[in-house]
């Protein structure tokens, strides 16, 4: 009888010894206020919304937003620079927890995604060859090629306007590669998100802007449909801080100059 007490006794220190490990495994290294660590997926390049500076890391409009939002709201973060397709595929396989990418807020997309008050309004700009006087407008492209990013404003303007320009598509899954088919004249011209492209020439893209500037969707932040609504009511809840303190127009204002 005490030996079966002695072993009852052991079997029960060591369940509780896996309870304390367990316990303590279960939290990280948050240092907000809650212990959740939100893995976040963006674009590898899309500046100036994301992109790595000089030192390697990685700033721009979104990032800058979502460093404020976090510190304001008292949650943590990791960055996934994966590429904007990547970025959606992972969210849709809850691989990550948002996106925030300048990733457009559409009807189709809200069949999937739950987004939060938009951030940033955008549009479509079309850029020729810094040295290009043949292409002056939309009309000018019949015959010839379109050069686009997946999943932009400027992709879906291209495709709603392919008939009735009569120009065909070329994609690509980042900006440099699209700018570099214009420049070697493969592509006539692209279509890009306007604060996009005017960021690319202002940093030095042998581009110029031709044509009407389009409107376009506005920009949100991202998360599975039905999911994370705790993470979009804090994101919607430090962008409204922002913009009433200030710091939103601080942010925006240090990569898009307003005209």
């Amino acid at each position: 009888m005490k030996k079966g007490l002695k072993f009852g006794l052991v079997i029960a220190m060591a369940l509780a010894m896996v309870m304390a490990f367990t316990a303590c495994g279960s939290g990280n290294s948050s240092s907000g206020s809650s212990d959740k660590k939100y893995i976040i997926a963006t674009d590898t390049t899309f500046a100036p919304f994301e992109f790595e500076d000089k030192n390697g890391k990685r700033v721009g409009i979104d990032m800058d937003l979502l460093k404020a939002i976090a510190k304001d709201q008292h949650f943590d973060y990791t960055v996934k620079a994966l590429g904007f397709n990547a970025a959606v595929q992972s969210l849709e396989s809850d691989q990550s927890d948002a996106v925030i990418a300048g990733m457009s807020i559409t009807s189709e997309r809200k069949k999937k995604f739950d987004f939060s008050d938009p951030y940033f309004d955008s549009g479509v700009g079309m850029a020729v060859k810094a040295n290009n006087t043949a292409i002056k407008d939309y009309s000018d492209l019949k015959g010839k090629t379109v050069a686009v990013k997946t999943g932009t404003e400027g992709a879906t303007f291209a495709n709603e306007n392919k008939a009735k320009y009569g120009y065909s598509i070329k994609t690509f899954e980042d900006s440099a590669n699209m700018y570099e088919d214009v420049k070697s004249g493969n592509s006539a011209a692209c279509f890009e998100d306007y604060p996009v492209l005017g960021y690319a020439i202002a940093k030095g893209q042998p581009l110029k802007l031709v044509g009407k500037l389009q409107a376009g969707n506005s920009y949100g932040f991202a998360v599975h449909k039905g999911k994370n609504a705790e993470l979009l009511k804090k994101f919607n809840k430090g962008l409204k801080n922002l913009k009433d303190s200030g710091e939103y127009d601080k942010i925006v204002n240090k990569y898009v100059k307003k005209k």
